[in-house]
């Protein structure tokens, strides 16, 4: 049951309450606050365990353009994610303009490189 619910909350972008309201549904009666003493005390070797198992990046990414509205002003949202559904990097911008969307490409690129060299050695 700890590692279960230590698990969920650093495996997922879940909050403490909402790893609370998931072990409640399967019926076990925990707080918040346990989960949170628990993550505190059995997290890290939990978290490296995670990152040690996650996926590879891919070689092919899609790069996806969402606008949005925030204080009344429209922007871009700019997300790229590999094959594998991992999301490589996420921008907002005001302007969509050839400039922008160079320099998102040009991040993703120098990302793409470092994490070849540092999964394969």
């Amino acid at each position: 049951m700890i590692s279960y619910a230590v698990w969920l909350y650093f495996r997922f972008p879940l909050s403490l309450r909402m790893v609370e309201e998931m072990l409640a549904a399967r019926g076990i009666g925990v707080t918040y606050e346990t989960v949170r003493q628990w993550g505190r005390k059995f997290g890290k070797p939990f978290s490296d365990r995670i990152r040690q198992r996650a996926p590879a990046r891919g070689d092919k990414w899609h790069l996806d353009e969402v606008v949005i509205s925030i204080a009344g002003e429209q922007h871009r949202l700019w997300r790229a994610v590999d094959q594998n559904g991992f999301v490589l990097d996420v921008l907002i911008q005001r302007r969509r303009d050839a400039r922008c969307a160079a320099a998102h490409e040009e991040a993703l690129e120098i990302r793409r490189h470092a994490a070849a060299r540092y999964d394969h050695g």
